[in-house]
């Protein structure tokens, strides 16, 4: 799947954005650029993972409804162990 690949790519990407944008606010305020340093790069993979499992449950969703209407109807039938009516 490609899809993940990307997704890494993009969070690095904006991993190195946060920390640069931080030591950029070091100047102004010195508390916000730590906290942009330490929490951006956080903030950032959390979102990534949560793109990647949506990504794999719409995978997984994929398969379930594949999956389904590959199989062949069954008969319907009595179950086993009683009688046929």
């Amino acid at each position: 799947m490609v899809t993940p690949v990307i997704i890494q790519v993009v969070f690095w990407i904006f991993a190195i954005l946060a920390v640069i944008a931080g030591i950029l606010q070091l100047t102004q305020n010195v508390l916000t650029g730590v906290l942009i340093i330490v929490l951006g790069p956080l903030a950032v993979r959390v979102y990534a993972e949560i793109l990647i499992v949506l990504f794999e449950i719409n995978e997984a969703l994929q398969d379930i409804r594949g999956g389904t209407r590959m199989r062949p109807s069954l008969p319907a039938s009595a179950p086993s162990g009683m009688p046929p009516a």
